[in-house]
């Protein structure tokens, strides 16, 4: 398999997998607000959900630019079902995550404050429905971190298993590094029995053994 992702699609994939990973541990670790360095955290969490919401909006438009490399020839159809449904998937959760956040801030009656600008709420104040936003932010943060996780055991799968490729489509190494198939075969040892020769070639090859190490 060949061709890769643009460097700007890499770039953009890296630094989104670093952000999101940073928003749910951080988001983990809030669950306990009584810490004295709650309010912190939660100002970072808010800051980081903006910035993901504009990369993810940037990610979308960029991968709209160009058509994705092809999959292995040999993967199963169900499987590239499978990858298909996982990326769209991905997008869409990439997107609600930030803005059920930035929602349930305004129906807190919280504004979401950037740099000194204060955004517009996305809906009006109410406890009952912050309540709600703020149970579907969390399941949301679930289904997204088990999206992850599969995505990144199928690529190190793909990577490091079936070795087809699929994982340097994203990689930053250069092509013949990355692909099993460029790399050279090592020089055969005298009388090696290679994978072409013969059932009889064994006992010939250590006959031709025996007589070098006797002349």
């Amino acid at each position: 398999m060949s061709g890769r992702y643009p460097a700007s699609a890499r770039l953009l994939h890296w630094a989104m997998a670093a952000l999101l990973l940073s928003m749910l541990f951080l988001g983990a670790a809030m669950v306990d607000r009584w810490q004295p360095w709650a309010t912190s955290a939660i100002q970072l969490h808010k800051a980081f959900g903006l910035l993901a919401l504009a990369l993810a909006v940037l990610r979308l438009v960029n991968r709209l630019r160009f058509r994705a490399p092809p999959l292995p020839a040999g993967m199963p159809a169900a499987q590239r079902a499978i990858a298909h449904a996982s990326h769209v998937l991905l997008y869409a959760l990439m997107l609600a995550l930030p803005l059920t956040g930035w929602a349930m801030q305004g129906a807190a009656g919280l504004p979401v404050q950037v740099a000194g600008w204060v955004l517009p709420a996305l809906v009006e104040p109410d406890l009952a429905r912050y309540g709600l936003l703020r149970e579907l932010h969390a399941w949301l943060a679930y289904g997204l971190l088990g999206l992850v996780l599969l995505h990144a055991g199928a690529a190190l799968h793909h990577g490091w298993v079936r070795r087809d490729g699929l994982l340097a489509r994203m990689g930053f190494a250069s092509e013949g590094a990355e692909d099993p198939a460029a790399m050279p075969e090592p020089p055969a040892l005298p009388g090696a029995i290679t994978a072409g020769d013969s059932p009889g070639a064994a006992p010939a090859a250590a006959e031709a053994v025996g007589e070098q190490r006797q002349g």
